[in-house]
C-alpha cells in the first residue's frame, strides 16, 4: 500500500505499508523518525504520543493506513525552526530527562495542554500528564518542566 501524509509540515509519501502496520512503525521505520517510542504498543504508556489534524494520539493504537490524506506532528516537528521549543527546552533544564524513552510521549502531552491551557492548574497538568507513564521518576521534575514552559510561553 502507499501511504501519503504530512509529517511536520512537510509532505511524504512511503510504498510498501502493510495494512496492519501501526502509524509509530512507519514514523520510525519507514521514515526515519525515531523520536515516538514504541514501548507498550498498547496505548498504555503514551511514549509514542503525536498530534494527528491536531488532536493528541496515541501512534501505536493508530493504523498507518488511517492517516493517509492527514497531517502528523511529532515531536521532532513541535520544534522552533531549528531550536527546541519551550516545552523541550523546559524537560532539560528541570531535569526532567532520565532514560528518554517516556520524554517524547510527555513533551508532546505537555505541549498539547499548553496550546489548549496557556496557565493550567497543579492538577490540570497531572490530568493532561496521566496518560503517560515514566518508570524512571517520581514526576515531580516532570511537573516542573510543564510549569517552567507554562511560565516562559504564558
Amino acid at each position: 500500500m502507499r501511504l501519503r501524509l504530512t509529517i511536520n509540515g512537510d509532505p511524504h509519501e512511503v510504498d510498501g505499508v502493510w495494512e496492519g502496520e501501526s502509524l509509530l512503525y512507519a514514523l520510525r521505520e519507514r521514515l526515519g523518525l525515531p523520536g515516538s517510542k514504541s514501548a507498550c504498543e498498547q496505548g498504555e504508556c503514551g511514549s509514542c504520543s503525536v498530534y494527528l489534524d491536531g488532536t493528541l494520539v496515541c501512534s501505536c493504537l493508530v493504523l498507518a493506513g488511517q492517516a493517509e490524506g492527514r497531517e502528523v506532528v511529532t515531536v521532532e516537528g513541535i520544534a522552533d525552526g531549528g531550536g527546541l521549543h519551550e516545552v523541550q527546552r523546559a524537560f532539560v533544564e528541570a531535569g526532567a530527562v532520565q532514560c528518554g524513552f517516556c520524554t517524547p510521549g510527555l513533551i508532546v502531552a505537555g505541549h498539547d495542554l499548553l496550546s489548549r491551557n496557556p496557565r493550567p492548574s497543579d492538577p490540570e497538568i497531572r490530568e493532561a500528564l496521566a496518560g503517560n507513564l515514566c518508570r524512571c521518576t517520581g514526576y515531580e521534575k516532570i511537573l516542573d518542566a510543564v510549569r517552567l514552559a507554562a511560565g516562559r510561553l504564558a
